[in-house]
């Protein structure tokens, strides 16, 4: 089940689902994908059709991120929600976003962050995906509208509001999570599959995944219960 939002409509969610469910199928892995649209405020289990017994698992790869927070409006939707998915009670959440501190830093250190971030990102993209140009090219517009975004605006009409991992974890601790710290097990799978292009970095620190470029941490995935 996954939820539509104003980022993540139920069309591009549902050829999501089709992938996902080609993937299912061919595996031999029984799948049924619902797309709901309800507002985060209202969340509960019941709205979204869990059984009380059942296994709930909440993935936020990605997401909170683009969710204001108490620098933008007192209300603080992005520590509301994460409150509001604690009290879901799921077993599991999973959290990957970018390890960047582009939200309340000043305007020289977020220049100098996103400069340095979305550089090694790009080289990435040149470095592996030399094969594909048309692909690369648009990747490439699309991440210079997030670096346009992360230098050039601020208040509401900055919606590229990266943390580093250090901040997500104590937004997930005051929300009540506790963090279990992934296997070594995971790490080395990542590594086996970036590590078929030289230049990826996969290591475990602080309880996550930090995978990265040649030094520079890109990504941190991490698991809360």
């Amino acid at each position: 089940m996954t939820l539509a939002d104003g980022f993540n409509g139920e069309e591009r969610l549902r050829m999501v689902g089709d992938r996902l469910s080609e993937l299912a199928a061919w595996m031999g892995v029984g799948l049924v994908f619902n797309v709901v649209s309800q507002k985060l405020s209202e969340l509960s289990r019941d709205l979204l059709g869990c059984e009380a017994d059942e296994v709930l698992a909440v993935n936020l790869a990605f997401k909170l991120y683009r969710i204001p927070d108490e620098s933008v409006c007192v209300e603080n939707p992005r520590d509301k929600l994460l409150r509001r998915v604690k009290g879901l009670a799921p077993r599991v959440v999973t959290l990957v976003e970018q390890e960047m501190n582009g939200n309340t830093a000043p305007f020289k250190v977020r220049v100098g962050e996103a400069l340095a971030y979305y550089g090694a990102l790009l080289e990435s993209i040149e470095s592996t995906m030399r094969w594909a140009p048309s692909k690369r090219a648009r990747m490439e517009k699309g991440l210079s509208g997030k670096l346009r975004n992360t230098v050039a605006c601020e208040g509401r009409d900055r919606v590229e509001r990266s943390e580093v991992f250090g901040k997500w974890r104590a937004r997930m601790e005051m929300a009540g999570f506790e963090l279990k710290p992934l296997g070594l097990h995971l790490a080395q799978s990542l590594e086996v599959f970036l590590l078929r292009s030289q230049g990826f970095t996969v290591e475990v620190e602080n309880g996550g995944v930090c995978m990265g470029w040649r030094g520079r941490t890109l990504t941190v995935a991490s698991a809360w219960r």
